[in-house]
């Protein structure tokens, strides 16, 4: 049994944050139901451009990954009866939860007050770009504006001296990371009302997220009273330290080395990598001195590592005490042994997608697909107990798809 199975959860909401929440509670066994616009549903259905990528067709990965294994309303909730409809689901619901901004939240009649008036003790959840306080309160926005580049990352990943920002490395980066929050806060709530049948309010935001994803950084910057910078483009990684950095393979693959302590690692990798000379060089000869002569050390593992290829490396580096990877990118990570072993690329439909990243009891999570623009409308209004001359009803009046 799924850690959530028995709670059920009304999704009003869009695009990519908000629903990778959804996406994760339905992963951890919720019954998600996502409520879209009975004309035009989910705007994300319509995102066919992404960068260079461009999906025809179904299935289409960028509804799939943020909403797979929930089920879908159509429902026009501006509507009297479509309204009805809303508030009964959320009065049977464990969970609500929404993107929309505050003043959409007020014209829709689906605020706080409003849900807590049919179900007392529903967990509220809502997620924001900038917050839910401030005079920005009120202000939307995506992953790139609060989370990437307001938040520090952009800033802090780009190197001085380079014209404009590096941008997201793929889209719904900041939105999934933010989602997977939202998605914690949700069930630590849970898990209060649960002890205290006390219900809570609980608010994630890009911005906050992004902010706490760069939470390192940005406490040494305030109390060094300067900011997190890049290096620059080709420089080795630490200034101070040969085995924390990226090498070059012999076929254009990198390694990244992230030994912290070079003393204790130096004569392993010596010995990996064919030079036990090297051990015993008095430049090398302590910790210290491994530090001070960093850029020597560099030289000599770059020619060494640029001699064998990636895959002869990791054959040999299988043995290797200190931590190391491959450079990889988003189609090589598909045959990545390990990555295969912990399930954490999993079949929903006919796509294979990545898992929310906890797993119970060392089990992979089994997602569904996304489901069909309002497919399970008329299962879920059966369930509400109404009948189909009812149903009928309310798609004649335009309340429902």
């Amino acid at each position: 049994m799924r850690p959530l199975e028995g709670v059920r959860v009304v999704e009003v909401a869009m695009y990519g944050f908000v629903p990778s929440a959804g996406a994760v509670l339905a992963e951890w066994g919720a019954d998600v139901i996502k409520v879209e616009h009975a004309v035009n549903g989910d705007p994300q259905r319509g995102l066919r451009q992404t960068g260079a990528f461009r999906v025809e067709g179904d299935p289409n990965p960028n509804i799939e990954h943020a909403n797979r294994g929930k089920r879908s309303i159509g429902l026009d909730m501006s509507t009297p009866e479509g309204k009805e409809v809303l508030l009964d689901l959320a009065s049977r619901a464990d969970v609500f939860l929404t993107s929309f901004l505050p003043g959409h939240r007020r014209k829709f009649g689906i605020d706080v007050d409003d849900i807590r008036a049919v179900n007392p003790t529903v967990v509220y959840a809502r997620g924001s770009a900038l917050g839910p306080r401030g005079v920005e309160a009120e202000r939307g926005g995506y992953d790139m504006t609060a989370f990437w580049a307001r938040a520090s990352t952009a800033a802090s990943i780009t190197p001085p001296g380079v014209e404009g920002m590096i941008t997201p490395p793929a889209p719904a980066y900041g939105d999934t990371i933010s989602g997977t929050n939202l998605a914690g806060g949700i069930t630590a709530a849970l898990f209060r009302r649960e002890r205290t049948g006390e219900p809570s309010v609980v608010d994630v935001s890009l911005l906050g997220s992004g902010l706490w994803a760069m939470g390192h950084g940005i406490a040494l910057a305030l109390h060094l009273g300067k900011a997190w910078e890049a290096p620059v483009p080709g420089v080795h990684g630490s200034p101070a330290n040969p085995l924390s950095g990226l090498y070059r393979t012999a076929d254009d693959r990198y390694l990244s080395f992230v030994m912290l302590q070079p003393g204790k690692f130096w004569a392993d990798v010596c010995r990996h990598i064919d030079r036990p000379d090297l051990i015993d060089d008095p430049r090398f000869a302590t910790a210290e001195l491994i530090s001070a002569n960093t850029r020597e050390a560099v030289g000599i593992l770059r020619e060494v590592l640029a001699a064998r290829t990636l895959a002869e490396w990791t054959e040999r580096f299988a043995t290797l005490a200190g931590p190391w990877a491959p450079v990889q990118d988003a189609l090589q990570v598909g045959d990545d042994a390990q990555i295969r072993a912990n399930e954490y690329l999993v079949r929903a439909g006919e796509l294979e997608l990545v898992a929310n990243p906890v797993q119970f009891d060392v089990t992979a999570p089994a997602p569904g697909p996304a489901p069909e623009f309002a497919a399970q409308t008329e299962e879920i209004l059966l369930e509400l107990g109404l009948d189909w001359e009812r149903i009928i009803e309310l798609k004649t009046a335009g309340a429902v798809t």
